[in-house]
């Protein structure tokens, strides 16, 4: 589907169980290249629910935009505000999700949506985001260095006591 018959509009309760399903199908299909273990498949269906998104719309440190198409939401973008930087940066505002589902990728929806986030927390007056993203996601480092992001250091996603490294990025805000 071509980006320009989707919109970006803010998320309602009523969209939660689509961005549930979304997150499941993005994180799975970046993230698990060799086949799905336990403690993925565990933390995916713990973290990734109706609730958890629910408990998100209702926080008022927390935005989600969706790009909505005609047949459901193919991506979206989540601003969570007052989270620490992990590598000692002054933002506290952090990019938490950019997700679109894979077949709509390269599409122009994650750049729509990363600009609709950047202008949501510029009226929000929330500081320049951050954002961390697996060090091996070579097509998402270089869409954010791309799109005004600069490198910001290092840290780690743990699950199951194995660390992954992931690359932190801050945006460079031009005014």
């Amino acid at each position: 589907m071509n980006a320009t018959r989707s919109r970006i509009r803010p998320a309602t309760l009523d969209d939660c169980s689509c961005l549930a399903a979304l997150s499941i199908e993005v994180w799975l299909g970046t993230y698990l290249r060799q086949g799905v273990a336990a403690a993925f498949a565990d933390f995916v269906l713990d973290h990734f629910t109706r609730l958890h998104f629910e408990a998100a719309l209702q926080d008022p440190q927390e935005r989600i935009l969706v790009s909505q198409n005609q047949q459901g939401i193919d991506g979206y973008i989540r601003l969570s505000h007052n989270r620490a930087h992990p590598t000692g940066g002054v933002s506290c505002t952090e990019i938490s999700t950019l997700y679109v589902q894979p077949r709509h990728q390269g599409s122009g929806i994650g750049r729509r949506l990363l600009h609709a986030g950047l202008e949501q927390r510029r009226s929000l007056h929330w500081d320049a985001p951050w954002l961390a993203t697996n060090a091996e996601n070579h097509p998402a480092i270089e869409f954010y260095l791309r799109h005004g992001f600069c490198r910001a250091g290092m840290t780690h996603f743990q699950i199951d006591g194995q660390k992954y490294p992931n690359q932190v990025f801050q945006f460079v805000d031009a005014g």
